[in-house]
Order: structure tokens, then C-alpha cells, then sequence
């Protein structure tokens, strides 16, 4: 494709470094110098959501980005997610109030976001493929694409009820590869099928893949010792031919500094490569009891303000442990701290409002349960 970016790594907006535990409070002068190694080593491909960060992530990228680099120096991509419009006229109003927010002027690329299930009929019932493919006429979106989180089933029906759409938004990464709720594996098919681009979101699974067992993590040294763990992980999707760009939610100059590193001069890896990729989603798979990707959708709306990405890493960390033997971890005392000022995983309510919204579908409720038998004594 014309459009596709000349480096495969892209830099995902949504985990940035903050000042404070509030995601909002974004500390802009680290960011701004990760933005400008970003670009100065030709890297161009930058991607924000209008919920990222508390809803401070498009603000950052006019303080850190827009206002300080030419716009022909790099690509932005933006996002429409269904919750935050219930009119034909709520699409405007978000959209007009991102290129506000941002200063873009145009978003490269522009996203209809998380689709799975009740959000395509809400698409659908107001139009707003149409409504995309108009404001790339007006030349307010260079490329109309979407964000998928469901199954190949779907996203072969809406690719082949919507050929206009130009790329799709993928959450793909080798421990997800043959999930048999991501489906990473068969939703690239499917794109490749439609002859559709693929962006990569998740690649690390939310940090999933940058801390493995030691087990895991002995595969990759043995074979690449001066390469980092989460390397593998961007290089294994970086590695499929169809794929155009490769999100990494960076958030401090190590990780970028690291990524730039090995993404620079790009190489795919070779079939032993790929295999040992695989070799590490089993490990991984044998000793993860949650996976979640601390994507923070849960969060949002829950009425009981419960830290539910923090106490399943948690619980996924002491998980790992001979708990017969120890008995106790530190991650107690790390449970207690954050349920001073949050809500405690017991003090779930099953509204269910969680589970709704999470791209991994997971059973939430339930999971939580779990953590409340182990952490709330």
C-alpha cells in the first residue's frame, strides 16, 4: 500500500508516563523528549484514542506533538469509540472536538473503535462507515479503517459488507496466536484474505510479554542474549507480512530508547526464531491464570471504582508462586494499599458493566471472586 509507514513501529498513545497514579496527569517533558528520539531516528506513525488517559491523551499530543513538529513529519491516528455518541450529530461533535484537542488540522488515519458484536449495530444504525468515508472526501481523515475485538466470523462480514474500509486494527501477539478467544491467528488470515493492511495493537499483551517465567525468558537469552524479552514479542508481529505498523504503548525513555534499538533496521525472524516464540506462549500459557492486558476499558464505569487490572497482575504474580511454601507475598501488602483508596475485589456487585466493555472478554465477576478468596482475609 502507498500509505504504509516507511518503519514498522509505531508509537501507541495510551500508556504514558505519568506523574501520579492519575492517568491523566501525563508527565509532558519526558514525553516530549521520547516524541522528538521518536521521530529523530524516523520513526513516524503515532496513535491516540479520545478515552486514552483518562481522556488526556489527545491533549498531550498537541502539547508534545502537533505544536512542536512540521505535520508532514509524522502520521496520527485517532480514533471514534461507540460509547461516546448517541446521535448522528454526537459523531461531529467528538470528531470535531479531536481535531481541537489534538491541532492535527487532519488525522492520517482515523479508526471506528473496538468493534465486536452490539457496537457494529451501533455503527450501522448511524451510518458511520458513510459518515467516515465523507470525511475522508473532505480531507479531515487521509485513511478509514477500525479496531476489531471479536471473532474471524465477524470480521470477514464486515470486511466483505464494508471493501471501502482500508486497514484493521489487530490485537495479535504470539501468546495470543491461537487463543481461542482472540483468535489472533485467523483474524489476520482474514485480512489478508481481504487484501486488508493490518495495524498490531497488544503486541506485548500489556506488559504480559515483557515479564515471563524465567523458564520462558532463559529460550529467548540462550538465543539472543543482548536482546531484550519484549523484543521478541514487536518483532515476532513485525515479522508478518501483512502487517504495516506495530503499536507499543511506551511509556519512559528506556522502552523506547530499547525499541528504536532493534526496530531501526528491521529483520524478520527466521522459522527457529518463530518456533521458540511459540515454545514461550506455552510456557506462558501453563502458569497465567488471568489475562488480562491492563487496558483499563474495565475500569471507567465501574461503580464500586475496583482496580481491576492491578489486583489480577497481582493475583497472576502470586499465582506463579509456591504459595504452600511461602504462604505469604509482598502483593498482599500491595492489595491493601491500593484497596485504601479503591475498592476491594470483593465489594464487586456483578453488574456485569465490566465485562461489557472488555476486548478480552473476560469473565470478570468471576475472576474477582478468585482474587477476593486470596487477598481479602
Amino acid at each position: 500500500m502507498e500509505f504504509t509507514p516507511e518503519k514498522k513501529l509505531g508509537f501507541g498513545l495510551m500508556r504514558l508516563p505519568q506523574n501520579s497514579a492519575n492517568p491523566a496527569d501525563i508527565d509532558l517533558e519526558q514525553l516530549k523528549k521520547m516524541v522528538d528520539l521518536f521521530i529523530e531516528k524516523g520513526f513516524t506513525y503515532f496513535d491516540t484514542a479520545w478515552m486514552y488517559n483518562a481522556f488526556a491523551s489527545e491533549n498531550a499530543v498537541k502539547e508534545v506533538l502537533t505544536s512542536r513538529h512540521d505535520r508532514e513529519s509524522f502520521t496520527l491516528a485517532t480514533k471514534l469509540h461507540s460509547s461516546f455518541f448517541d446521535s448522528l450529530e454526537g459523531r461531529d461533535e467528538v470528531f470535531n472536538k479531536q481535531l481541537e484537542k489534538t491541532g492535527a488540522g487532519y488525522f492520517d488515519y482515523y479508526l471506528l473503535h473496538g468493534i465486536e458484536g452490539s457496537m457494529l449495530d451501533k455503527y450501522e444504525k448511524f451510518d458511520c462507515f458513510n459518515w467516515l468515508l465523507d470525511k475522508k472526501a473532505k480531507g479531515l481523515v487521509k485513511h478509514a479503517g477500525f479496531s476489531f475485538h471479536d471473532k474471524p466470523e465477524l470480521l470477514d462480514k464486515i470486511l466483505t459488507d464494508h471493501p471501502e474500509m482500508e486497514f484493521v486494527q489487530l490485537q495479535i501477539n504470539y501468546l495470543d496466536w491461537e487463543s481461542e478467544w482472540i483468535k489472533s491467528r485467523e483474524c489476520y488470515e482474514v485480512c489478508v484474505k481481504h487484501g486488508k493492511p493490518v495495524i498490531v495493537m497488544e503486541p506485548v499483551k500489556g506488559g504480559t510479554l515483557a515479564n515471563i517465567p524465567k523458564k520462558a525468558e532463559d529460550l529467548f537469552k540462550e538465543k539472543e542474549p543482548q536482546l531484550s524479552v519484549p523484543s521478541w514479542a514487536i518483532r515476532f508481529v513485525a515479522s508478518l507480512p501483512n502487517v504495516m505498523v506495530v503499536l507499543s504503548g511506551m511509556s519512559n525513555m528506556a522502552q523506547i530508547e530499547d525499541n528504536i534499538n532493534y526496530m531501526a533496521d528491521f529483520k524478520p525472524l527466521n522459522e527457529e526464531e518463530k518456533k521458540i516464540c511459540f515454545e514461550v506462549a506455552d510456557i506462558i500459557n501453563s502458569q497465567i491464570t488471568v489475562p488480562c492486558t491492563a487496558c483499563h476499558y474495565c475500569t471507567e464505569g465501574c461503580p464500586m471504582n475496583i482496580a481491576i487490572p492491578e489486583y489480577f497482575s497481582l493475583y497472576n504474580e502470586d499465582m506463579r508462586e509456591n504459595l504452600d511454601e511461602k504462604g505469604w507475598t509482598i502483593n498482599f501488602s500491595n492489595y491493601d494499599n491500593i484497596a485504601e483508596k479503591r475498592g476491594k475485589a470483593g465489594d464487586c456487585i456483578g453488574c456485569g458493566q465490566c465485562e461489557s466493555v472488555c476486548p478480552q472478554h473476560l469473565t470478570i465477576i468471576d475472576f474477582l471472586k478468585d482474587v477476593s478468596a486470596h487477598f481479602d482475609r
